[in-house]
Protein backbone atom coordinates (compact mmCIF):
# COMPACT_ATOMS: atom_id res chain seq x y z
CA UNK A 1 0.00 0.00 0.00
CA UNK A 2 2.87 2.34 0.74
CA UNK A 3 4.20 1.83 -2.78
CA UNK A 4 0.78 2.61 -4.20
CA UNK A 5 0.64 5.97 -2.31
CA UNK A 6 4.11 6.89 -3.54
CA UNK A 7 3.23 6.02 -7.11
CA UNK A 8 -0.06 7.90 -7.16
CA UNK A 9 1.40 11.03 -5.48
CA UNK A 10 -1.07 11.04 -2.54
CA UNK A 11 0.51 12.37 0.65
CA UNK A 12 -0.68 11.58 4.20
CA UNK A 13 -1.68 14.50 6.47
CA UNK A 14 -4.47 16.95 7.24
CA UNK A 15 -5.86 19.39 4.76
CA UNK A 16 -6.16 23.05 5.67
CA UNK A 17 -9.96 22.72 5.74
CA UNK A 18 -9.76 19.93 8.33
CA UNK A 19 -7.44 21.99 10.54
CA UNK A 20 -9.66 25.08 10.30
CA UNK A 21 -12.75 23.00 11.08
CA UNK A 22 -11.15 21.52 14.23
CA UNK A 23 -9.99 24.97 15.39
CA UNK A 24 -13.47 26.41 14.80
CA UNK A 25 -15.10 23.66 16.87
CA UNK A 26 -12.56 24.13 19.67
CA UNK A 27 -13.17 27.89 19.57
CA UNK A 28 -16.93 27.38 19.91
CA UNK A 29 -16.43 25.11 22.91
CA UNK A 30 -14.17 27.67 24.64
CA UNK A 31 -16.66 30.44 23.84
CA UNK A 32 -19.52 28.51 25.42
CA UNK A 33 -17.45 27.86 28.55
CA UNK A 34 -16.47 31.53 28.93
CA UNK A 35 -20.08 32.66 28.45
CA UNK A 36 -21.43 30.18 31.02
CA UNK A 37 -18.69 30.68 33.62
CA UNK A 38 -19.82 34.07 35.05
CA UNK A 39 -23.39 32.80 35.44
CA UNK A 40 -22.15 29.73 37.28
CA UNK A 41 -19.97 31.87 39.55
CA UNK A 42 -22.91 34.18 40.32
CA UNK A 43 -25.10 31.18 41.17
CA UNK A 44 -22.37 29.89 43.47
CA UNK A 45 -22.13 33.26 45.27
CA UNK A 46 -25.94 33.34 45.65
CA UNK A 47 -25.88 29.83 47.13
CA UNK A 48 -23.28 31.06 49.65
CA UNK A 49 -25.50 34.02 50.58
CA UNK A 50 -28.52 31.72 51.10
CA UNK A 51 -26.38 29.40 53.21
CA UNK A 52 -25.23 32.37 55.32
CA UNK A 53 -28.87 33.40 55.88
CA UNK A 54 -29.63 29.86 57.06
CA UNK A 55 -26.72 30.05 59.48
CA UNK A 56 -27.95 33.41 60.84
CA UNK A 57 -31.42 31.86 61.19
CA UNK A 58 -29.88 29.06 63.26
CA UNK A 59 -28.24 31.67 65.48
CA UNK A 60 -31.62 33.40 65.94
CA UNK A 61 -33.06 30.04 67.02
CA UNK A 62 -30.27 29.79 69.59
CA UNK A 63 -31.11 33.34 70.75
CA UNK A 64 -34.78 32.32 71.07
CA UNK A 65 -33.83 29.28 73.13
CA UNK A 66 -31.95 31.43 75.61
CA UNK A 67 -34.50 34.25 75.77
CA UNK A 68 -37.75 32.36 76.40
CA UNK A 69 -38.79 32.26 72.74
CA UNK A 70 -38.39 35.95 72.02
CA UNK A 71 -36.71 37.02 68.79
CA UNK A 72 -34.31 39.95 68.52
CA UNK A 73 -36.03 43.32 68.17
CA UNK A 74 -34.80 46.64 66.84
CA UNK A 75 -33.45 47.47 70.30
CA UNK A 76 -31.78 44.08 70.91
CA UNK A 77 -30.41 43.50 67.40
CA UNK A 78 -26.97 44.88 68.29
CA UNK A 79 -26.73 42.58 71.29
CA UNK A 80 -27.80 39.61 69.17
CA UNK A 81 -25.18 40.38 66.50
CA UNK A 82 -22.50 40.89 69.14
CA UNK A 83 -23.21 37.70 71.10
CA UNK A 84 -24.31 35.32 68.35
CA UNK A 85 -22.57 36.53 65.20
CA UNK A 86 -19.41 37.54 67.03
CA UNK A 87 -18.53 41.18 66.46
CA UNK A 88 -18.78 44.72 67.82
CA UNK A 89 -22.39 45.68 68.60
CA UNK A 90 -21.82 49.35 67.77
CA UNK A 91 -21.26 48.61 64.08
CA UNK A 92 -23.85 45.79 63.81
CA UNK A 93 -21.57 43.90 61.42
CA UNK A 94 -21.20 40.15 61.47
CA UNK A 95 -17.79 38.61 62.11
CA UNK A 96 -15.30 37.43 59.52
CA UNK A 97 -17.09 34.09 59.58
CA UNK A 98 -20.05 35.71 57.80
CA UNK A 99 -18.62 37.53 54.77
CA UNK A 100 -20.44 38.14 51.50
CA UNK A 101 -18.69 36.33 48.60
CA UNK A 102 -18.05 39.65 46.84
CA UNK A 103 -16.52 41.21 49.95
CA UNK A 104 -17.52 42.75 53.27
CA UNK A 105 -20.17 45.41 53.64
CA UNK A 106 -19.25 49.08 53.52
CA UNK A 107 -18.72 50.70 56.91
CA UNK A 108 -17.96 47.32 58.48
CA UNK A 109 -14.19 47.79 58.76
CA UNK A 110 -13.50 44.88 56.40
CA UNK A 111 -15.70 42.58 58.46
CA UNK A 112 -18.71 40.53 57.37
CA UNK A 113 -22.30 41.32 56.45
CA UNK A 114 -23.98 44.42 57.78
CA UNK A 115 -27.09 43.38 59.72
CA UNK A 116 -29.80 46.01 59.82
CA UNK A 117 -33.35 46.24 61.06
CA UNK A 118 -35.79 47.29 58.36
CA UNK A 119 -39.34 46.08 57.92
CA UNK A 120 -39.76 46.95 54.27
CA UNK A 121 -36.73 47.81 52.14
CA UNK A 122 -37.42 48.04 48.43
CA UNK A 123 -35.27 46.07 46.02
CA UNK A 124 -33.51 49.24 44.93
CA UNK A 125 -32.43 50.03 48.50
CA UNK A 126 -30.86 46.66 49.31
CA UNK A 127 -27.08 46.97 48.92
CA UNK A 128 -24.88 43.92 48.65
CA UNK A 129 -23.46 42.38 51.80
CA UNK A 130 -26.42 43.59 53.88
CA UNK A 131 -28.81 41.29 55.72
CA UNK A 132 -32.18 42.85 56.50
CA UNK A 133 -33.83 41.52 59.65
CA UNK A 134 -37.43 42.17 60.69
CA UNK A 135 -39.22 40.77 63.71
CA UNK A 136 -42.95 40.00 63.85
CA UNK A 137 -43.03 39.28 60.10
CA UNK A 138 -43.17 36.50 57.51
CA UNK A 139 -42.14 36.28 53.83
CA UNK A 140 -44.85 36.78 51.23
CA UNK A 141 -45.42 33.66 49.16
CA UNK A 142 -45.79 35.53 45.86
CA UNK A 143 -42.04 35.51 45.16
CA UNK A 144 -41.77 39.30 45.46
CA UNK A 145 -39.29 39.15 48.32
CA UNK A 146 -41.68 41.26 50.38
CA UNK A 147 -42.86 40.56 53.90
CA UNK A 148 -46.11 40.65 55.82
CA UNK A 149 -45.84 42.53 59.09
CA UNK A 150 -48.31 41.64 61.84
CA UNK A 151 -51.79 40.51 60.86
CA UNK A 152 -53.03 37.08 59.88
CA UNK A 153 -50.60 34.21 60.36
CA UNK A 154 -47.89 36.36 61.93
CA UNK A 155 -46.86 35.91 65.53
CA UNK A 156 -44.42 37.92 67.65
CA UNK A 157 -42.04 34.95 67.37
CA UNK A 158 -41.87 35.18 63.56
CA UNK A 159 -39.00 36.93 61.81
CA UNK A 160 -37.64 37.42 58.31
CA UNK A 161 -34.14 37.67 56.90
CA UNK A 162 -33.59 39.14 53.43
CA UNK A 163 -30.57 39.65 51.21
CA UNK A 164 -29.97 40.86 47.66
CA UNK A 165 -28.97 38.24 45.11
CA UNK A 166 -27.08 38.87 41.87
CA UNK A 167 -29.13 39.66 38.80
CA UNK A 168 -32.46 39.60 40.64
CA UNK A 169 -34.65 42.61 41.22
CA UNK A 170 -36.22 41.20 44.37
CA UNK A 171 -34.48 40.13 47.58
CA UNK A 172 -34.28 36.54 48.74
CA UNK A 173 -36.48 36.11 51.82
CA UNK A 174 -36.16 33.52 54.58
CA UNK A 175 -38.49 33.25 57.58
CA UNK A 176 -39.06 30.86 60.46
CA UNK A 177 -42.69 30.10 59.69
Amino acid sequence: MNKHNQLSGVKKGFTIIEVVLVLAIAGLIFLMVFIALPALQGAQRDAQRKNDLSRVSTQISDFQASSRGKVPTNTTLGTFVSKYLGTNATTVCASDEYVDPTGPAQNCNNRGYRVTFNNNPTSSTIPTATIYYADNSICLEDGSGGIAVSGSGVSPRNYTLRIALEGQGVPYCLDNK
